[in-house]
C-alpha cells in the first residue's frame, strides 16, 4: 500500500468512525472496523488476563492488546461480582452478579477483548487468600481456570494481582494463586484428565506476568520492571487507548466507575513471575505470524493482497478474495488458528458484503404452550454475489435457491408453537442449587461462558461467491420506544404462569398471639379458559389449600388468593418460610406453577430475566419497638424501608424539598439509606437543618457511606468530627464485644445478647468510623481473625435533646435476609431518643 493511499485511508476511516452502539442495538461495522479486522488476520497471538471480579481488569491494557497488537485477548474474572455494592439500585447478591456480568460484557464490546468466568461466587470482601480458596472450593475453580486456558490457548497469561497481601483483598490474591497453579496444571495431562475427553488438549503458555500497579498508597511498580507505553492513538478507531479504556471502564455503572478519557504516554509495568523470562516485550519469543502454521506463508501473501486492494468505499469488492482465502484456510491441517481465522474470515465476508440478517419478534416473552410470531429479514445491502439456500429456525427448515438482489429486503414471517418441553430462559449457573462459595454447573462445555446462548436461533445458509456459509443469529425482541427509538432485547422463554408471594418478610412478636395475611398471586402468561386451580400455601407445620374452579385469565392478568397465618403455626421455630405451589388443570392437561420471574431493567445493559421460587421469610421473635414515624432519605439503593414497615413503623420517603424543620419534627427518627451522602450532594447543604432536628430531640441514623477513590464524603455528617475509614469486619461470625453493656442501645427496648449476632450473612460491617471525637460513644467492638479490635461499627452521640448515630453494620444485608438480631438491634437504635436515664 503506497503512502498516499495509506494516508487517505486513515483520514477517511477516522471520519467514518462512529460511537459505540448501545447494549440493546446489534453491533455495526464501518469500513474502519473492517480494515482493522483485516489487519488482525495476520496476527496469531493470544493473551489471557486474570483477576477476581468485574472491574478488576486493566481496560487500557486490554484495549491496547486487542486493538493495537491485535492479539486475541481474553479476561477471566473468577467471580461475577455478586458480593459487591450497588450504586444504581437495590439489587444484591445473585441479582447484582447478573448486572455486573452484563456490564462486563458491555466493557468487552468496547475494548475488543473476550470475557470468561469461573464458577466462583463473590461472597463479599475477604482478607484471606485461604478463606477465598476454601469457600470457592479451590480444586473446582482451578479446574475451571485450567479448562479455559486449554480452550483459549493463551501464549502468555497476565495477572492483575500478586499472590500476597499487596493484592488488598483475599479474592485478588487467590486469583493470582489460581492463575499460577492453572498455568502449570493446564500443561500437565495428569491434571484434570477428564477434560481431555471434552475436546481440549494440554496447553503450556510461555510465561506469566504480573501487571503491577500504583493504587493509592500501594505502589508495586518499579523502573526495573518491563515497561510498555499503551497510551498511543489508534487512527483507525479515532481514539487513544486511554479514551477507549475510559469508555470500557465506565460500563461498570453499578460500581460508580465512570472515568475520564486519558491521552498521552501511559506506561504499564510488568513483573515476570513464572515461565520463560523475557527482557524487552511481554510476547518475546512468541511467534505471532503465519510462519507458525504449516502452509501459512501462502495465507499471509493472500491477506497482504486483500489489504492492498481493499476499498474503503466499496468493501464488497473484497468478498471474492476473502472467499478464496477461506477456501485456502480450509485446506490447512486442522488446528487452533485454522479454526479461529476461518471464523474471523467468515465474519469479514459478512461485514464486507453489508449483509443484514435478523430474526425478531414483537413479544418479549415466548410462553410455553402458546405461540410466537417471528419476522426473519435478510438484505444484501452492497450487492455482493449472495444466494440464500436455506433457512432454519426451530421446526422451520426451508430450502430455497434465492439470489439476493442488491439492497432488497427478503422477509419471511412464521408463527411457532412453543413446546412445553422447551427449557425456560434461566442463566445456566442458576439452574441448580449453589454451594456456599460457588455455582453448580455440570455441563463442561458451559464452563467459562459469560452467558447463555439465545433460546431461539435462526440459521441462515448462504452461498457467497460460490462458497457455502452458515450464519446464526439470535431471535430477539424488537420494539420502538418513542424516546429511545429502535431497541432490541433478549427474548425470554417463560412458563405459562408465574407465582409470587407477598410480603417479603413477616414479623411476629413472640409470646403474643398474632396473625397476618399472605397473598399468593398467579400471573397468566397465556390465555387460560376452563381451568381449575389448586393453590397450596406451605409452612413447615402447616399446609393450606384453596381451590378455584373458575380460573379464566387473559395473558398479563392476575388473580390473587389470600391466606391467613399466625405465629402458632411456627410452633417452636423462630424463622420459617411461606412458599406457594399452584396446579392448573383443564381436562387431562395439568400445568404446575411455582416459579416467579424476576426482571432487572437498566438502560445501559440488556434486560435481565431469571426465575426463582418466591418465599416469605417469617420471623417469630421477641422484639419490641418504640416510636412510630420514620423519615427515610434513600441512598444508592437498599430494601431497609420494607423491613421497617414490617416492624410496624410508618415510613415516609424524604426528598430534598422535605428536609425542612417543619417536616422533620414529626418523625421519631430519620434514617439515611446506604451511601446517601455519596450520591446526594444536597445533604451537605442540609447539615444545619438535620443538626437542628437532632438538637430538638430527633434521632438521625446514618447508614454507611464509602471512603475510596470512587466516592468519598467531603461534607460534615455528625455533630462532632469523625472520619469514614475503609475498615471492615468481613467474618460474619466474628465475636461482637459489648464495650458499654449498660448502654441503652443494648438494653432498650430489647436486651441485646450475643445471640442477636448469630446467623448474620456475608459480613459484620463496612466503612467504619474512625478518628472519632470524644463526644461519641462506641458500645461495640469486633475484629476479623488475627486483627485488632475495631470500635467504629456503631457510634452514638448526644446532641442537644437528641441522638446522632453512624453505623457501618450491614443492616441493608441482614434485614432482607431475615436475621432476627438485626431487627432487634435496629429497633433499639431507633428508640435511642426515647429512653431517658441511659
Amino acid at each position: 500500500m503506497n503512502d498516499f493511499y495509506s494516508g487517505r485511508l486513515l483520514l477517511l476511516i477516522a471520519l467514518l468512525y462512529v460511537l459505540p452502539v448501545s447494549a440493546q442495538t446489534p453491533a455495526t461495522n464501518t469500513s474502519a472496523d473492517i480494515f482493522l479486522q483485516l489487519k488482525k488476520l495476520k496476527v496469531l497471538g493470544s493473551v489471557l488476563y486474570m483477576a477476581a471480579h468485574p472491574d478488576d481488569e486493566n481496560t487500557r491494557l486490554l484495549a491496547w492488546l486487542a486493538r493495537e497488537r491485535l492479539y486475541r485477548t481474553g479476561y477471566l474474572s473468577l467471580t461475577r461480582g455478586d458480593g459487591g455494592q450497588n450504586l444504581i439500585g437495590d439489587e444484591q447478591g445473585i441479582d447484582l452478579g447478573l448486572i455486573r456480568t452484563q456490564e462486563l460484557l458491555a466493557a468487552r464490546r468496547t475494548d475488543g477483548a473476550e470475557q470468561f468466568f469461573s464458577r466462583a461466587f463473590d461472597f463479599g470482601f475477604s482478607k484471606s487468600t485461604d478463606e477465598a480458596l476454601e469457600k470457592w472450593g479451590k480444586d473446582k475453580v482451578l479446574s475451571d481456570a485450567v479448562w479455559i486456558i486449554r480452550k483459549f490457548q493463551p501464549d502468555i497469561i497476565i495477572t492483575r494481582f500478586p499472590e500476597d497481601s499487596r493484592a488488598g483483598h483475599g479474592h485478588h490474591s487467590a486469583s493470582a494463586v489460581i492463575a499460577h497453579e492453572a498455568f502449570r496444571a493446564a500443561a500437565d495431562p495428569t491434571k484434570f484428565p477428564e477434560q481431555l475427553k471434552d475436546g481440549v488438549q494440554p496447553w503450556k503458555a510461555k510465561r506469566i506476568y504480573w501487571n503491577t500497579f500504583n493504587f493509592g498508597s500501594t505502589n508495586t511498580t518499579s523502573n526495573e520492571q518491563l515497561k510498555i507505553d499503551v497510551g498511543g492513538y489508534n487512527a483507525l478507531v479515532g481514539k487513544s487507548y486511554g479514551e477507549i479504556a475510559a469508555e470500557s471502564r465506565s460500563q461498570h455503572k453499578s460500581q460508580g466507575f465512570g472515568v475520564p478519557g486519558s491521552r498521552g504516554t501511559q506506561l504499564e509495568y510488568f513483573s515476570f513471575t513464572e515461565g520463560d523470562a523475557a527482557q524487552n516485550d511481554i510476547m518475546e519469543g512468541v511467534n505471532t505470524s503465519w510462519a507458525k502454521v504449516e502452509g501459512g506463508a501462502a495465507i499471509e501473501v493472500m491477506i497482504d493482497d486483500i489489504m492492498k486492494n481493499y476499498s474503503i468505499a466499496n468493501p464488497e469488492n473484497s468478498v471474492p478474495a476473502l472467499v478464496n482465502l477461506y477456501k485456502a484456510l480450509q485446506s490447512l491441517k486442522d488446528g487452533y488458528w485454522k479454526k479461529q481465522k476461518m471464523e474471523e474470515v467468515q465474519r469479514l465476508i459478512e461485514n464486507c458484503s453489508g449483509l443484514f440478517m435478523e430474526a425478531t419478534t414483537g413479544n418479549e416473552q415466548a410462553v410455553l404452550g402458546d405461540s410466537i410470531r417471528v419476522n426473519i429479514v435478510i438484505n444484501n445491502r452492497l450487492g455482493a454475489p449472495v444466494q440464500l439456500s436455506k433457512l432454519n429456525l426451530d421446526v422451520l427448515d426451508t430450502t430455497m435457491a434465492l439470489n439476493l438482489d442488491k439492497n432488497r429486503n427478503f422477509n419471511l414471517q412464521r408463527t411457532f408453537y412453543v413446546f412445553t418441553t422447551k427449557p425456560i430462559s434461566q442463566p445456566y449457573w442458576l439452574e441448580r442449587k449453589m454451594s456456599d462459595g460457588s455455582f453448580t454447573v455440570n455441563d463442561q462445555q458451559l464452563i467459562g461462558k459469560p452467558q447463555n446462548d439465545a433460546s431461539y436461533q435462526a440459521r441462515f445458509e448462504l452461498v457467497i461467491a460460490g462458497q457455502a456459509f452458515t450464519y446464526i443469529k439470535p431471535v430477539q425482541y424488537k420494539h420502538t420506544d418513542p424516546v429511545k427509538g429502535e431497541l432490541y432485547q433478549p427474548l425470554v422463554v417463560v412458563p405459562s404462569s408465574t407465582v409470587t408471594t407477598d410480603p417479603s418478610v413477616i414479623i411476629f412478636r413472640k409470646n403474643e398471639k398474632q396473625s397476618a395475611e399472605v397473598a399468593v398471586t398467579v400471573t397468566a402468561n397465556k390465555q387460560f379458559a376452563g381451568y381449575t386451580a389448586k393453590i397450596s400455601k406451605r409452612l413447615t407445620y402447616d399446609n393450606s389449600i384453596k381451590t378455584d374452579s373458575n380460573f379464566n385469565l387473559q395473558p398479563g392478568t392476575q388473580r390473587q388468593y389470600i391466606f391467613n397465618i399466625d405465629n402458632g403455626m411456627l410452633k417452636d421455630k423462630e424463622t420459617d418460610f411461606v412458599q406457594a405451589f399452584v396446579e392448573l388443570k383443564n381436562g387431562k392437561e395439568e400445568q404446575p406453577a411455582y416459579l416467579n420471574l424476576n426482571n432487572i431493567r437498566y438502560d445501559h445493559i440488556p434486560h435481565i430475566h431469571y426465575f426463582y421460587q418466591d418465599a416469605i421469610k417469617v420471623l417469630n421473635i421477641d422484639i419490641k419497638t418504640v416510636g412510630k414515624k420514620i423519615g427515610y432519605i434513600e441512598g444508592a439503593g437498599d430494601k431497609v424501608t420494607i423491613a421497617l414497615q414490617q416492624m410496624g413503623y410508618e415510613v415516609t420517603i424524604l426528598k430534598e424539598k422535605d428536609l425542612t424543620p417543619l417536616t422533620l419534627k414529626q418523625f421519631d427518627a430519620v434514617i439515611t439509606g446506604v451511601r446517601a451522602y455519596n450520591v446526594h450532594n444536597y445533604l451537605e447543604g442540609k447539615y444545619d437543618v438535620l443538626m437542628d432536628y437532632v438538637k430538638n430531640g430527633g434521632n438521625l441514623i446514618v447508614q454507611y457511606n464509602t471512603s475510596n477513590n470512587i466516592s468519598s464524603v467531603t461534607s460534615k455528617i455528625g455533630p462532632y468530627p469523625f472520619s469514614i475509614s475503609r475498615n471492615r469486619v468481613t467474618d460474619e461470625k466474628a465475636t461482637v464485644n459489648f464495650l458499654l453493656p449498660d448502654h441503652a442501645v443494648l438494653n432498650y427496648p430489647n436486651k441485646i445478647t450475643a445471640k442477636d449476632f448469630e446467623n448474620w450473612v456475608q459480613e459484620r460491617g463496612i466503612y467504619f468510623a474512625e478518628q472519632t471525637d470524644a463526644g461519641y460513644e462506641m458500645p461495640l467492638s469486633m475484629a476479623d481473625p488475627n486483627e485488632k479490635d475495631q470500635k467504629g461499627s456503631l457510634i452514638i452521640a448526644n446532641y442537644g435533646k437528641g441522638k446522632f448515630v453512624y453505623t457501618g453494620l450491614v443492616f441493608f444485608r441482614e434485614l432482607p435476609a431475615g436475621v432476627p438480631g438485626a431487627y432487634r438491634l435496629l429497633a433499639n437504635i431507633i428508640a435511642l431518643n426515647k429512653k431517658k436515664g441511659f
